[in-house]
């Protein structure tokens, strides 16, 4: 396993009221959550390098309002296309 190290004033856990772990955590999950918005990667990739459920992961999608969908108008006309051939 890789480890990354980010360095953060004390003022910082104070303000979010949050320990070392915890704020590890958020700052984990806020860019795997970016990397989805994204698209770089996928629901399944997302959950798992969080290690949760994709059902949890798609319920951490909502609560910060991030589309779970990640296709566009375009890609969804092209797609009905060919479903109707």
């Amino acid at each position: 396993m890789i480890q990354i190290v980010l360095d953060f004033d004390a003022g910082t856990m104070s303000v979010l009221h949050q320990g070392p772990g915890q704020l590890a955590a958020e700052v984990k999950t806020a860019a795997v959550v970016q990397w989805y918005a994204e698209g770089r990667i996928s629901q399944s990739k997302g959950a798992d390098i969080l290690a949760i459920s994709r059902s949890r992961f798609l319920d951490e999608l909502y609560r910060r309002r991030v589309s779970a969908v990640q296709t566009d108008i375009a890609e969804l006309r092209e797609e009905l296309v060919c479903l109707t051939g």
